[in-house]
């Protein structure tokens, strides 16, 4: 019974490593030229109710969910208050900090504090990997009441 409890424990480990070092080695899908991300609201510098909706701009290219592999297409990744940007060599990870709208969404209702914060915008492919080059969108400030 150890002997093969030992045998299970270690299989599980090796292929842990195999699919852990796979996923790190993915490359990375190719965004077209000119593919561009943005914000249609809220406006940078726009003051804010704390619940307020939030809509994702598209430029060349298309939206698909997370997991569906279409050339040209990725899906929405919100990031709040970031200050340094993630690896953009591995799947970004998810936290309040970087959200994902891995169902294809373009638009979301967004709760913050009272107070300033930055929102940027980051496409993902179809493993929550950004784009080479990245399609990242220019910061946005804007302050909740």
């Amino acid at each position: 019974m150890n002997r093969r409890l030992t045998s299970f424990a270690l299989s599980a480990a090796l292929l842990c490593g195999i699919f852990t070092s796979a996923w790190a080695e993915m490359p990375r899908t190719a965004a077209p030229d000119g593919a561009a991300v943005y914000f249609i609201e809220p406006r940078d510098g726009a003051t804010l109710e704390q619940t307020f909706t939030v809509k994702f701009g598209l430029k060349g290219m298309g939206v698909a969910p997370a997991g569906v592999a279409v050339q040209n297409t990725g899906h929405h990744h919100l990031l709040v208050d970031v200050s340094t940007l993630p690896a953009m060599n591995a799947p970004l990870p998810m936290s309040d900090q970087v959200r994902h709208f891995g169902a294809g969404q373009t638009e979301a209702e967004l709760s913050l504090a009272p107070g300033t914060h930055t929102l940027q915008l980051l496409l993902g492919d179809q493993n929550h990997v950004p784009h080479e080059p990245p399609v990242l969108s220019e910061r946005i400030t804007v302050t909740v009441k």
